[in-house]
């Protein structure tokens, strides 16, 4: 199934990852495309406040790669920005996929093998200062 959506603010954005959150069950993973400033991160705020995590607690990983925040499952924020591809395979980044949160991956086309069933979000630039947000769910 795949949804197109219209962000015309970060809030819009978080909006629409929280009602995606309200839906997702524990072990799924949500693979983030876009390019820098795209709304990544703003993204995963939304699903943070979607399982009860204070939005304001999210940041960018980039300098610790992974971020763990507990809501009612948890959930894990993996920014794999500044490494390879050849790097994000030896993160052991299988058993997160593999547990009992959410995982949300930005940057996620450096995964050479992604998991199964992983829900793609694609966040791009329509102009104007609206962004689509693409979400295929696997």
């Amino acid at each position: 199934m795949n949804e197109i959506h219209e962000s015309r603010s970060e809030r819009d954005t978080e909006q629409i990852a929280e009602r995606l959150a309200a839906e997702l069950l524990p072990g799924t993973t949500i693979l983030l495309h876009g390019e820098l400033g795209a709304g990544k991160t703003t993204f995963v705020r939304g699903l943070a406040s979607g399982i009860g995590v204070d939005p304001a607690r999210v940041s960018s990983p980039t300098f610790t790669l992974i971020q763990e925040y507990r809501g009612r499952v948890p959930l894990y924020h993996v920014d794999l920005y500044r490494i390879s591809g050849a790097e994000a395979d030896d993160l052991g980044l299988e058993e997160l996929f593999a547990g009992g949160g959410l995982v949300a991956v930005e940057w996620a086309e450096k995964l050479s093998r992604p998991p199964d069933r992983a829900i793609e979000v694609r966040l791009a630039d329509a102009g104007e200062g609206i962004r689509t947000i693409a979400i295929q769910r696997g």
